[in-house]
């Protein structure tokens, strides 16, 4: 299911992303995030080590955001022949997960991010969900013009997918962009939805269908509160989520995941 590409106005993306949480060790992973600063994020070739046994698994594409460990990581891989495509989030802060100053999240340096990522085999970037979680719909189809423009296709990030899925209509010019990706997963653990039953089921898709967008899941192990066979049995029974960004983080996560996705 995830194991090849998306055609996308003459643009090939892969449906299965390395997805980049444990490696700059996203405090929403709790006590881990802790031993991800650690044994990841602290040591560029753990993560490049994590990378390539994702590469030797089928992964062809990694989401990177501009920070400098995790770049060296990247480029250690490469040096090693694993080159991936680049699926690139823009305008990535360090504003606090938990309680984001979204003015802060706003001054982010996205125009500088644009410039660097296009020098990468990148076919996308996604606008980070703090800048669109702001809710300044004019920042972000600028940051969405500028993306356009550098010859890729664009997409938004964001951590409330019911709520933002249904302001999108009225204000937002749909065209700007083609990728949507959301926190998804069957406990809607980090969505904003209280319980995921089937008639909320039922009105999320109906909301993501409205905007006829191609949906890249994210967070589909709850930050690890699910295991990968349990997560993954659930995206099969969903025929709404086009491509699936998944974190590992360590080489021997990257075989156990990897290998079983595949037979999904």
């Amino acid at each position: 299911m995830f194991f090849e590409d998306l055609e996308v106005k003459g643009k090939s993306i892969p449906k299965a992303i390395l997805g980049y949480g444990p490696f700059i060790a996203e405090p929403y992973f709790g006590h881990r995030a802790r031993i991800y600063e650690i044994d990841l994020y602290s040591n560029p070739q753990n993560i490049a080590d994590v990378i390539i046994e994702s590469y030797n698994r089928g992964i062809r594409a990694i989401n990177l955001v501009n920070d400098s460990n995790l770049l060296e990581a990247y480029d250690i891989a490469c040096e090693n022949d694993c080159k991936m495509e680049v699926i690139a989030t823009v305008g990535k802060s360090d504003v606090d997960y938990l309680n984001p100053n979204y003015e802060v999240a706003k001054e982010a340096d996205w125009d500088e991010d644009i410039e660097l990522f296009s020098g990468y085999d990148c076919p996308l970037m996604l606008v980070d969900e703090f800048i669109v979680d702001a809710h300044d719909w004019r920042l972000t189809s600028k940051i969405l013009t500028e993306i356009n423009n550098a010859g890729c296709l664009s997409g938004l990030v964001t951590s409330f997918p019911s709520k933002t899925a249904a302001l999108l209509p009225e204000k937002m010019d749909l065209n700007l962009f083609d990728f949507f990706m959301i926190p998804f997963n069957s406990l809607s653990y980090m969505m904003d939805i209280s319980a995921f039953n089937a008639s909320q089921r039922e009105d999320f898709k109906q909301k993501l269908l409205m905007l006829d967008k191609k949906i890249i899941a994210t967070r589909a192990l709850a930050a690890g509160v699910l295991k990968p066979k349990e997560a993954f049995t659930f995206f099969k029974s969903i025929d709404y989520i086009d491509v699936i960004a998944l974190g590992v983080a360590s080489c021997d996560e990257a075989k156990e995941d990897f290998s079983l996705l595949k037979e999904f």
